[in-house]
């Protein structure tokens, strides 16, 4: 906001002119930018609920992202740990500690590939295998809490939108 200092009128005029310019920069109408029409606030906000949902569901034990690489190595068996970080959508600093964490847990473990001795091969422990299993009613459970206000047309067509934005 700029301020005019009139010569010699002193600060009532100061106040004035400032009141002046505050009122000509208020536009009446809708603001430019209005957050909660924002797709990202609202996916953060679908997110927020559904991370609730799951917190509540599987517990503490096992983060999200945990989840994402046990439930990806159930389902293509062991890969190259780059790999499962592509294939979860994890970058590589963030797949590393996610597999530090579940190897200390004793859920997965490492091992150098025969073919290539610089990739390193991420695979379930019978350990892990078991909680994958154990895990994934539950986790389908989460995922039609986190769609129940939509019907099933709804359902399809969000998943189908979302896949499209990926």
């Amino acid at each position: 906001m700029r301020i005019c200092r009139c010569e010699g009128k002193g600060k009532g005029s100061e106040r004035m002119a400032r009141s002046v310019a505050a009122k000509k920069s208020v536009k009446p109408g809708k603001p430019l930018y209005v957050l909660d029409e924002q797709v990202g606030f609202i996916l953060r906000q679908v997110w927020q609920r559904h991370s609730s949902i799951f917190s509540r569901d599987i517990g503490t034990n096992i983060t999200p992202t945990q989840w994402a690489a046990l439930s990806k190595l159930a389902e293509t068996g062991a890969c190259s740990q780059n790999q499962l970080g592509r294939l979860t959508a994890m970058d590589v600093a963030t797949i590393k500690g996610v597999i530090d964490r579940l190897t200390a847990r004793g859920l997965t473990e490492t091992s150098q590939d025969p073919d290539d001795g610089r990739r390193l091969l991420v695979s379930l422990t019978r350990a892990g295998q078991q909680l994958a299993e154990k895990v994934a009613p539950s986790a389908l459970a989460i995922t039609r809490e986190t769609l129940s206000p939509l019907d099933a047309k709804e359902r399809e067509m969000l998943m189908a939108l979302l896949n499209k934005l990926r």
